[in-house]
């Protein structure tokens, strides 16, 4: 397929599959960064990303660390993202949403910033499993800074932050969560109550179409979009 070049003015045109990569897990020379939480990253050991639209969350939420841990609260984090009905829900306009998917393909496959296993891309908040191959802070920068900023086009919010500046990051440990990951990201759709299966909702690695434009596809989330 004939790829053409890409610009901060332009979305690429077309559709990218991205090939499932071999998993070794191998743990050495694991570098850390710290913004307000910590971050672990290391070379092409896999990562779960999560990234959220600026304001999504209730204000002063919050779960005591010694009740819970940081799974358990980023469990019930994401059930609230996924059950909210109020907010910025952004991401359920087509448009936005197909941008974003492009975006995160583009970077895999054309920019090879990291190997592409499994997204999702919800109305409030986004969810990867990548094997990063350029630090983590730069990588989520670019991606997210880009996509803010033509989203932000597209909304006539050009000025107003897009998504929170916060980023969630998890070490994929072993195989058997690699896999478990993967399952949780592409089912995220189904949980919220947005299709009956992982299949038929089009942002997320098991539904997004390939191999032909989207607009000659038939698979809609069953609730109703915005324009």
């Amino acid at each position: 397929m004939g790829r053409t070049s890409w610009s901060a003015a332009d979305l690429p045109v077309g559709l990218w599959r991205v090939r499932i990569r071999r998993l070794s897990f191998h743990y050495h020379c694991v570098n850390f960064y710290r913004r307000r939480l910590p971050h672990l990253y290391q070379g092409d050991q896999p990562v779960f990303l999560t990234w959220r639209l600026h304001g999504s969350l209730p204000a002063g939420r919050c779960f005591p660390p010694v009740d819970v841990t940081s799974g358990e609260a980023f469990a019930a984090l994401d059930r609230i993202l996924d059950e909210a009905r109020t907010g910025p829900l952004h991401l359920r306009r087509q448009a936005l949403a197909d941008m974003v998917v492009e975006a995160i393909h583009y970077n895999a496959a054309v920019l090879g910033r990291y190997a592409l296993d499994a997204f999702v891309v919800m109305p409030n908040h986004v969810h990867l499993l990548i094997g990063p191959h350029v630090p983590l802070p730069r990588l989520t920068k670019a991606l997210k800074g880009f996509t803010a900023k033509r989203a932000n086009e597209m909304l006539s919010l050009t000025g107003n932050p897009f998504w929170q500046a916060e980023s969630y990051d998890h070490l994929v440990r072993d195989r058997a969560e690699w896999e478990r990951i993967g399952a949780y990201i592409e089912r995220n759709p189904v949980r919220a109550g947005l299709v009956q299966r992982a299949d038929e909702y089009r942002w997320s690695s098991a539904g997004w179409p390939t191999g032909r434009p989207a607009a000659d596809q038939e698979v809609r989330p069953t609730i109703p979009l915005l324009p």
